[in-house]
């Protein structure tokens, strides 16, 4: 991992709580793209797979994937 992730000391954020999003329902959310990043992966292509799994474990644990997972187009700048 290219960062190293740790817990909030002192009041400062932990790198998941600096990439939080809120909606305006103010439901708290994580975009993929940031985790990558957190996570050290270099190319977003190389994550898709890790965010497949994930997809796969909720559906097998029982939840259903649509309450956990939000398949979203966003724009990126080149």
């Amino acid at each position: 991992m290219a960062k190293q992730i740790t817990k909030a000391i002192s009041g400062h954020a932990t790198p998941f709580e600096r990439i939080k999003r809120t909606n305006d329902a103010g439901m708290e959310f994580w975009s993929s793209r940031d985790f990558a990043e957190v996570l050290g992966y270099g190319d977003y292509r190389n994550f898709e797979g890790v965010v497949e799994k994930a997809k796969l474990s909720c559906f097998n644990s029982g939840q259903r994937i649509e309450d956990h997972f939000v398949d979203l187009t966003e724009m990126i700048e080149i």
